[in-house]
């Protein structure tokens, strides 16, 4: 990985102190960009940054509930503070672990809403605030972080993330002329704590879902980054409203 593909960015990642955030975090920090990192935790945000700081890296951590406008603008006005502008914005943020597993017919209304509320409205509101500084630059990298639960049944957790599929491509459509690429990731089965915490830590179920897939393993955080740094590099300029997943061959589309 290059120092320089991301020289002169500025990222703010949502989620960041969690499994994947802190990851995307420190691989676009490694990668040469300036990074706000933003989660619900603050202080384990500020905690992830300061560690990133302490290897040289330009990293700034901020408290930020995507269910709350005021909160998602004072955090990108502390942002802006701080590094000026944003030009790559990440959103990772996203109930799963903690959700019942029940089918939507059985599920409380409180927690489809709530569901809804962090995986599909957040990161149309962290998207409202940050395309005006995007505009003005004209340019910008804006990447969902969707599943590979969208595209199979999988309750309320899959409908949020098919719904983040829907809304990267109508934003893509809208963006497109302010140079503004709209993108989302579409991991599959991951080895992480909450992927764990997810599956009740249920051995048998691990051996399962990674026998359903292509390349016969879940997958590691580290393995999202390359489809990462693409899409939020120029390498990318000429890729909108896709959804990449990266699943070891779990979900195979036509």
């Amino acid at each position: 990985m290059t120092k320089q593909l991301l020289a002169g960015e500025v990222a703010l990642v949502t989620g960041a102190a969690g499994d994947l955030g802190a990851v995307f975090a420190r691989a676009l920090a490694e990668a040469g960009a300036s990074v706000v990192l933003a989660d619900l935790n603050g202080s384990k945000a500020e905690t992830e940054a300061e560690e990133l700081q302490n290897e040289g890296l330009q990293a700034f951590g901020v408290a930020m509930d995507v269910t709350s406008e005021e909160s998602v603008a004072d955090a990108f006005e502390r942002s802006m503070s701080r590094f000026g502008t944003v030009t790559i914005l990440v959103n990772a943020a996203a109930l799963m672990k903690e959700i019942p597993t029940m089918d939507p017919l059985a599920l409380d209304l409180t927690w489809w809403n709530r569901v809804m509320d962090v995986n599909l409205t957040g990161p149309l509101r962290t998207i409202r605030a940050a395309v005006p500084h995007m505009q003005a630059l004209g340019r910008g990298k804006i990447v969902n972080v969707s599943s590979g639960g969208a595209f199979i049944p999988s309750g309320v957790y899959g409908v949020s993330k098919l719904g983040l599929v829907s809304l990267t491509t109508s934003l893509a459509k809208q963006l497109g002329s302010s140079g503004i690429n709209v993108n989302a990731l579409a991991p599959g089965h991951m080895n992480t704590s909450s992927g764990h915490e997810a599956r009740h830590h249920d051995d048998a179920l691990v051996a399962a879902l990674s026998h359903a897939v292509a390349l016969k393993t879940l997958g590691e955080a580290k393995d999202l980054v390359g489809g990462l740094l693409f899409l939020c590099s120029s390498q990318s300029d000429w890729v909108t409203g896709q959804t990449l997943s990266i699943d070891g061959g779990w979900i195979m589309r036509l």
